[in-house]
């Protein structure tokens, strides 16, 4: 077996995250939300509160968050409330700043780049082409099928085998904790981005590195050996 060196162990691609992460989109995430707390009788949360239960599963985070355990057919209410209320407000949402500069900086280098969101691949690749972004990715995939553990980690997997990489030279770059669990479970590395849904301290505490934007995350990769 040939020898790791420090060169084929640089990273060549970044798999991008998308909401939280490439965009801005917090304030639909929340409004969101929110519709469901209003459906459910509960009192609105307000964004600090939210990044410090947000996780996958989403059944249980959202349990917590209403205080209650769904019954049949409960979930399904409020997949389709959060839904409509994000939708109305996606038009409000812009790219993260640096975006998609950050972008075009990476591929500039000889370097490439994909997008792996854990949205619905049907409602992803038309928003990521009406944005402009879809040239700038070799892959572009949203959540095809449903896992046990509600995680990015399979999705991943999945996403590099039919790219044919080598999880070793890659990055994550996401917003939550799950994006660092899907890079570990994969064999990649992450750099997470606090623009997102989760609170510094819980990015933190899953021991990647940890930063506040798109373009700080491309450097912190540049960094990585």
């Amino acid at each position: 077996m040939a020898e790791m060196t420090s060169e084929n162990r640089d990273p060549h691609h970044i798999v991008w995250d998308w909401n939280g992460t490439l965009l801005d989109d917090n304030h639909a995430n929340l409004a969101a939300v929110n519709a469901v707390c209003a459906s459910f009788g509960r009192e609105p949360v307000e964004m600090d509160h939210w990044r410090s239960i947000f996780r996958r599963p989403l059944i249980p985070c959202y349990e917590e968050l209403l205080g209650r355990t769904f019954t049949e057919g409960e979930w399904e209410r409020v997949e389709k409330l959060y839904d409509e209320s994000y939708v109305s407000h996606l038009p409000t949402c812009e790219l993260a700043q640096g975006v998609p500069d950050v972008l075009h900086a990476w591929a500039g280098e000889g370097r490439t780049q994909s997008l792996l969101s854990m949205a619905t691949h049907e409602h992803l690749v038309p928003l990521i082409a009406e944005r402009g972004l879809t040239s700038h990715f070799t892959r572009v995939d949203g959540r095809k099928f449903t896992t046990v553990k509600d995680s990015k980690a399979e999705h991943l997997i999945d996403h590099l085998r039919r790219q044919d990489l080598d999880p070793s030279r890659v990055v994550l770059i996401g917003d939550i904790d799950d994006d660092a669990r899907a890079a570990r479970e994969a064999g990649a590395r992450t750099v997470l981005v606090t623009s997102g849904l989760m609170a510094r301290e819980r990015l933190e505490a899953t021991g990647a590195p940890v930063v506040d934007s798109p373009a700080e995350a491309v450097a912190a990769v540049r960094s990585l050996s």
